[in-house]
């Protein structure tokens, strides 16, 4: 290897955890780097997929994933590790789940980078934000019933998304440790204890499975069901679309598809 070349980094967004959501540019950073330094959620999953389906990708893997509660490789060291391979002349993908620009701290890991001197590349990726809901068929929009969604964390503030109605459907990313709370915070406001709720679980992975309920009991849903993280917590009308059985439904809700086709 050339000493003289500096390398480049890509931050990749590897989609919520299904080698067919990857984009195709995606894939071509991946199969002409020198190094993947891998989150655990979504892209390490994605990997695995894509050498199963006997697509070769060359690169050493560095496994930087983090599980709740443990983050090994803090995130300063991995901003810097970016830095130090491309330094050493390696092309180098920083493979993120979803988009590497929502909730992946991706910006920081860019700033970091371009702050080194180093050429920085951006492939979007498709959130889980958007594409898990779509699992259940829950449009985050729809004519009549919303018309704006907001997306934020189980650990953030939610006063922001109180005032809003029905209409402005709350997408909860990594919410299920601190589901009862937020539910009475967002039920506090116009929305009220009614509104309809989804949990949708391990969008994409084996565990796959939806739970419903409204804001005054998706909690007890939710602990009923044993329901874990990873997961995407939908809040408000657009919920009602969903095309499952009324019988799937919690009873709290089933009064909301009085004239809904059952889909088989």
């Amino acid at each position: 290897m050339d000493e003289a070349r500096e390398g480049r980094v890509t931050l990749v967004g590897a989609g919520p955890g299904d080698a067919g959501l990857l984009t195709l540019r995606g894939l071509a950073a991946l199969q002409s780097a020198d190094v993947i330094v891998a989150d655990r959620l979504g892209a390490r999953a994605v990997l695995d997929q894509l050498r199963e389906q006997g697509i070769r990708i060359d690169a050493e893997v560095i496994d930087v994933g983090k599980t709740p509660g443990l983050h090994p490789v803090p995130q300063e060291r991995i901003s810097q590790l970016l830095v130090d391979l491309a330094r050493d002349g390696r092309d180098v993908v920083r493979l993120k789940g979803g988009d590497p620009f929502v909730f992946g701290r991706g910006g920081e890991e860019l700033l970091h980078c371009r702050a080194a001197g180093l050429v920085v590349e951006v492939v979007p990726g498709v959130t889980s934000a958007v594409a898990v809901p779509a699992i259940a068929s829950i449009p985050l929009t729809h004519r009549g019933l919303a018309t704006a969604f907001t997306v934020v964390t189980g650990h953030d503030q939610l006063t922001q998304v109180v005032g809003g109605g029905r209409d402005h459907t709350v997408v909860l990313l990594m919410g299920v440790g601190t589901l009862a709370h937020s539910a009475h915070v967002i039920a506090s406001g116009e929305r009220g204890a009614d509104c309809p709720v989804a949990i949708v679980e391990d969008g994409y992975g084996p565990g796959q499975r939806v739970t419903f309920g409204t804001l005054a009991t998706i909690a007890s849903q939710a602990a009923l069901r044993q329901v874990r993280n990873p997961a995407v917590v939908v809040v408000g009308d657009v919920v009602t679309l969903s095309p499952y059985s009324p019988e799937d439904l919690s009873a709290d809700v089933r009064h909301l598809l009085p004239d809904r086709k059952v889909l088989t």
